[in-house]
């Protein structure tokens, strides 16, 4: 498959979700939608944190990217006719997580070797078998392993702290990229609008805060009334609704009570102080800061540990409330380009 013939999949992927959420079926037979329904109800049980809700999410984001335009903007500045075998492994934090490394290894001409996460193996099943069924040249562009015992000639893994120690140590001779554990913090002044703390409330909550884009932490000024927050964050209340997260919150409840450990709490999301910057699922740290400047220095000493630092423009690079999960497709993990990684491979 050529460059045009791969993101003229790609687009017709896009469209695909664009007509599903609209349930448009004048390109796509409703058959195939009815499908879709049936698999996310399979995801469901598979993974608890991938309700309706967070997946209609997914595939709206993959819907508004996965054109054309905006393709055309992730194209290597040259072809290579040398295809690599790119080991992939991937993390099932959230719905379809790895999914952008698998676009940038695809658009580059290269074969991705796909070692999925047992959390979100459903919906790449899903999605494969779709792309097969509108071009069976697509066999030769992927293949899905269990176990990494065949040629590669580089590697993108996803994981934790530990995880990601063994991976450096596993695949030492090889190209690689390799994400740890990052968070993503808010910076507020006070002086943000009802509107903006809503949609500060996305970034937290979304996908049930657990990709690293979600804010785990916000810095709030030392008079802030964090009843603010509780306030904004009523619309995500259904959240408790969910088994999993509500155990973890139970579970979270009782170590501090246990512990008579200081928080605060409105039955969705507990507030504590703390100066970690990665949470629990159900509780949002904060910390007071007295001088931006000097919060500035310290977010800088520990940039390698964050994704995204979200704020009104309080900061240099900051992210817009309500967008950390709603990446540009040149926005890339870690700040390491993926497609510049993946030219190299070339050379």
């Amino acid at each position: 498959m050529n460059i045009n013939s791969r993101i003229k999949l790609l687009s017709k992927l896009g469209r695909f979700f664009s007509d599903y959420l609209k349930k448009n079926n004048n390109e796509f037979d409703e058959i195939i939608f009815r499908n879709v329904d049936k698999k996310i109800e399979e995801v469901k049980h598979q993974n608890s944190f991938f309700d309706l809700d967070n997946i209609k999410n997914c595939f709206a984001y993959w819907a508004q990217n996965l054109n054309e335009k905006k393709l055309k903007k992730l194209e290597p500045n040259y072809k290579s006719e040398n295809s690599k075998n790119i080991l992939i492994i991937m993390a099932g934090n959230i719905p379809l997580v790895g999914f952008h490394d698998f676009l940038c290894v695809f658009i580059c001409g290269h074969k991705s070797i796909i070692k999925k996460s047992s959390k979100d193996s459903v919906l790449y099943n899903l999605i494969f078998k779709l792309l097969l069924s509108w071009e069976p040249k697509f066999e030769n562009c992927f293949r899905i392993v269990e176990r990494v015992n065949l040629e590669i000639d580089a590697v993108i893994a996803t994981g934790n702290n530990s995880s990601t120690h063994f991976f450096e140590k596993y695949f030492k001779k090889y190209p690689k990229i390799i994400r740890k554990n990052r968070n993503s913090v808010a910076i507020l002044n006070g002086n943000e609008s009802q509107k903006d703390l809503k949609k500060l409330m996305k970034d937290i909550f979304l996908y049930y805060g657990l990709g690293c884009r979600s804010v785990s932490k916000i810095f709030i000024p030392k008079d802030y009334n964090l009843d603010k927050i509780f306030k904004a964050s009523i619309d995500w209340k259904k959240l408790i609704n969910n088994n999993s997260y509500y155990n973890n919150y139970n579970y979270n409840k009782s170590v501090f009570l246990l512990n008579s450990e200081k928080f605060y709490d409105n039955g969705l999301v507990i507030l504590k102080e703390s100066k970690k910057l990665g949470s629990p699922i159900s509780v949002l740290y904060y910390e007071k800061y007295d001088s931006l400047d000097k919060l500035k220095k310290y977010l800088d000493a520990n940039r390698d540990k964050l994704q995204c630092v979200v704020s009104n423009n309080l900061v240099k690079n900051s992210t817009k409330f309500g967008m950390t999960q709603s990446p540009a497709l040149l926005e890339f993990a870690d700040n390491v380009n993926t497609v510049d990684f993946l030219l190299k491979v070339n050379e």
